[in-house]
C-alpha cells in the first residue's frame, strides 16, 4: 500500500482574524506554523499570504518572499503556493507570487463556482478589523472565476514556463470532467494530483456518498494516472480525512480548511491538526510519506529548482 501524503494548508483566504486567535497572519507566524506542520508530518505546505497589519489576504509577492525562504531553509517540505489567491483578486494578481517564486507545486481550481462563506459571519461576536465582516457577507454575490481560458493560462505560464506541477482542486464532479477535458487535449499530463473538496457552500456537500462518488468518477476518468487526496471544511475535516485514508487516499488538513481540532474545540495550531490525522492514519496501519517520497509520487521538479 502506498504511503499517505499529508498536506497542510496553513492560513488560506477564507477565515479571518476574528474567527480564531490562532490563525497565522504575519510572515513570521506563517513561517513558524509551516515549519511546525512539516515537523509534525506534513510533506506538502500549501500557502497564502496575508497583510501583516490586519490579516487581509494579499497577493503581494513581497509578502510571500518574507516567509518562503525561511520555510525552505528550515524544512524539506514541498512548498505549494496558491493560484486561487483571495476573494476578488484578478488572475494576474493570483499568479504574481508563484511566477516570481517558481515553486514545485501550485493549487489550480478546476472550475468557476459560487463560493459562499457568508454564514460564518453570523458566528462572530466581535470583529478585530473593519474589512472582515463585509469580506465574508459579500460572498452571497461572489463567483470564484476559473474559466477554461484561465486554467490554460495558469498551466501555460506556470506549468510549462516554470516546471511547476499542480494540486488540481475539484469542488464538484463537473470539475473532474473539466480536468479530464484538459488531459484529453494534452494541456495537462499525469500523474495528476487531484484534491477533492467537500463542505464549501457552492460546491459539493460533505456527505460520505459524495466522497465515494468523486473517487469512483476519478477512477473511471483517470485510471492509474492520478493521485487522490481529500479535504473537507470545518467540522467535517477529520472524519473525511480519516475515511479517505482508510480508502488509501491522501489527506489535507490545516487552518485554511478548519479552525477546529474536535467538537467545540478550536485548534491551537496547524501542527496540532497534522499530528492528529497522522496519529489516526498510523493507528489504522498506514505509513506517512516523507517530502522526498511525495516528490517521487507526484513527479515534482525538486526543491533545488525553485526561485526562493
Amino acid at each position: 500500500m502506498a504511503k499517505i501524503i499529508i498536506s497542510c494548508a496553513v492560513t488560506g483566504a477564507i477565515h479571518t482574524p476574528s474567527m480564531s486567535e490562532h490563525l497565522p497572519i504575519t510572515p513570521e507566524q506563517i513561517a513558524a506554523e509551516s515549519i511546525a506542520a512539516a515537523e509534525a508530518g506534513a510533506a506538502i505546505i500549501h500557502l497564502h499570504a496575508r497583510d501583516p497589519n490586519d490579516g487581509r489576504p494579499t497577493p503581494d509577492p513581497a509578502v510571500f518572499m518574507q516567509f518562503l525562504p525561511r520555510i525552505k531553509q528550515s524544512t524539506d517540505a514541498v512548498v505549494n503556493i496558491t493560484t486561487g489567491g483571495g476573494l476578488g483578486m484578478t488572475l494576474d494578481e493570483r499568479l504574481a507570487a508563484p511566477l516570481l517564486a517558481s515553486p514545485e507545486m501550485c493549487s489550480l481550481n478546476m472550475g468557476s463556482m459560487n463560493f459562499n462563506i457568508a454564514p460564518s459571519a453570523a458566528r462572530v461576536k466581535s470583529w478585530k478589523y473593519a474589512w472582515e465582516k463585509p469580506y465574508l457577507e459579500n460572498t452571497t454575490n461572489y463567483i470564484f472565476r476559473n474559466t477554461f481560458q484561465d486554467i490554460e493560462q495558469v498551466v501555460e505560464r506556470l506549468g510549462k514556463g516554470h516546471g511547476t506541477r499542480f494540486e488540481f482542486e475539484c469542488y464538484d464532479v463537473g470539475h473532474l470532467y473539466n480536468l479530464a477535458y484538459m488531459r484529453d487535449r494534452g494541456v495537462v499530463e499525469g500523474p495528476l494530483f487531484i484534491q477533492t473538496i467537500f463542505g464549501i457552500l457552492g460546491g459539493l456537500a460533505a456527505e460520505h456518498r459524495n466522497l465515494m462518488f468523486m473517487r469512483e468518477t476519478a477512477d473511471r476518468l483517470f485510471g492509474d494516472q492520478y493521485v487522490w487526496s481529500v479535504l473537507a471544511a470545518g467540522r467535517h475535516q477529520m472524519g473525511f480525512c480519516t475515511m479517505a485514508g482508510i480508502m488509501g487516499g491522501n489527506v489535507r488538513v490545516g487552518l485554511e480548511d478548519s479552525l477546529w481540532i474536535g467538537p467545540g474545540q478550536q485548534a491551537t495550531s496547524n501542527a496540532q491538526q497534522v499530528a492528529k490525522i497522522r496519529r489516526i492514519l498510523e493507528d489504522v496501519g498506514h505509513q506517512i510519506a516523507t517530502p522526498a517520497e511525495a516528490r517521487q509520487m507526484l513527479a515534482l521538479k525538486g526543491g533545488d529548482r525553485v526561485a526562493f
